[in-house]
């Protein structure tokens, strides 16, 4: 343990996870939303993103391309190809 954040991933890496309950757009269910960056959660029914808005109540809206630049795409899993004999 005491190599642990000497290494590529050390003092530069800052992740903080936020967990809460909200009503998701996409699938229509109150569902937990998770956050690993401000302000964006994915549902945890449906997988689907959404920004966080605040205008006087909490609302959850889907992300959309139009005026944030490119979506980055979050791979829980890397895809596999075909198998090999």
């Amino acid at each position: 343990m005491e190599k642990f954040g000497k290494d590529i991933f050390g003092k530069n890496l800052s992740l903080k996870a936020e967990v809460t309950n909200g009503h998701c757009p996409l699938c229509q269910a109150k569902t937990v939303l998770v956050s690993l960056y401000q302000n964006f959660y994915r549902c945890m029914s449906c997988g689907g993103d959404t920004e966080q808005k605040v205008n006087g109540v909490i609302s959850y809206m889907p992300i959309t391309g139009s005026g944030i630049g490119p979506i980055p795409e979050i791979k829980l899993e890397e895809p596999h190809g075909p198998n090999k004999a």
